[in-house]
């Protein structure tokens, strides 16, 4: 069987990992940058729907809406995550991977 590229199992994106992609080469933004990051993860989690902590594990398009999130949280602070999420980048890492859907 040979898997998909979004089918492959990933690992959630690292503080290092963020701080490459930002071109940020100090430690002190550790802590901010870990929080931002903690925060884009949980808002794809929850923007999947139903994420079960114990069975499910990001594949690459997750791990790179999660990125691309944090990314956005970092440089647009002051607005609300709950618009960053209206990112069409980010929007097309999620596509496919929705398991709850809101009802309007």
């Amino acid at each position: 069987m040979v898997l998909s590229e979004s089918e492959v199992e990933q690992d959630w994106p690292t503080v290092d990992e963020l701080k490459q992609t930002l071109d940020i080469d100090s430690s002190a933004w550790d802590v901010t940058m870990t929080r931002q990051l903690d925060a884009a993860i949980a808002q794809v989690k929850f923007d999947v729907g139903l994420w079960d902590e114990l069975t499910d594990l990001p594949d690459s398009s997750l791990a790179q809406g999660a990125m691309r999130l944090a990314v956005l949280m970092r440089t647009n602070a002051e607005v609300p995550p709950a618009l960053l999420t209206n990112d069409p980048i980010y929007q097309r890492c999620l596509k496919g991977h929705r398991r709850r859907f809101s009802i309007a």
